[in-house]
């Protein structure tokens, strides 16, 4: 008598803010492999929401190239989470055939899920070259061309203090400077679990106080105090490319 096996039900996975749904394909096609992922990214009311959705679907490259055999066998080895994001982003942009398979938008709520190919030999030879080079910005935790972060430590009672720098004049008032790099002014902070899955992210804008005086200028230091949520047990800090 043959056995019947029922179907089980998946599990339901919720998260708060942002959750990225990766898949990647593992099987070779002709010197490259296909690589997809999904991002979801609650935005605030503050954010613009075209920028947000450029920095959902940059994300969703990003993690399409980290889940992918090739990018996770030639950097099992690295430690250096910097190093290792400004690769991933690297890589994104060696993808062939990229295609936005979905783009929507319910509310604030953003979702980008691409599509695209990795070709094997030139991913290879660029995550060897930029390992080799050794980290991008020496010197600091992250960096992009409005702040450098220099130190990220945990207080008591769980939250995360963010000590920055500004490489520009950053101006957060209703009329700011020109020139300033709104956009990229801002701290981002993902929050995971015991299990190491992501529990939300979280956007800062960099300003020198809470509230008050609203003008960065260049080489200027301040902190960011962050709480961390009770079911997280780890966080990451980056800033957006």
């Amino acid at each position: 008598m043959s056995k019947q096996h029922k179907p089980t039900a998946p599990f339901l996975f919720t998260t708060f803010l942002l959750a990225p749904l990766v898949a990647a394909a593992v099987e070779p096609q002709a010197g490259r492999i296909e690589i997809t992922a999904d991002y979801r990214y609650a935005a605030h009311e503050t954010e613009n929401l075209a920028e947000a959705k450029n920095l959902v679907c940059r994300e969703a490259w990003r993690l399409a190239v980290v889940n992918s055999p090739l990018y996770r066998e030639q950097t099992a080895s690295v430690i250096d989470s910097p190093l290792l994001r400004d690769l991933a982003y690297t890589l994104a942009g060696h993808v062939q055939d990229q295609q936005i398979v979905e783009q929507t938008e319910q509310g604030r709520v953003l979702l980008c899920r691409v599509r695209g190919f990795l070709p094997t030999e030139e991913s290879t030879g660029a995550i060897r070259t930029q390992l080799a080079g050794g980290p991008p910005s020496a010197g600091s935790l992250d960096q992009n061309r409005a702040l450098r972060i220099l130190s990220v430590r945990e207080e008591n009672g769980g939250t995360i203090a963010v000590q920055y720098q500004a490489l520009k004049r950053l101006d957060w008032l209703g009329t700011h400077y020109q020139g300033g790099l709104r956009e990229s002014a801002d701290i981002m902070v993902d929050f995971y679990d015991g299990q190491g899955a992501l529990v939300k992210t979280e956007r800062y804008p960099a300003r020198k106080t809470p509230t008050g005086e609203d003008i960065l200028n260049p080489g200027a230091i301040a902190i960011l105090k962050v709480a961390r949520p009770t079911s997280a047990k780890t966080s990451r800090v980056w800033l957006v490319k």
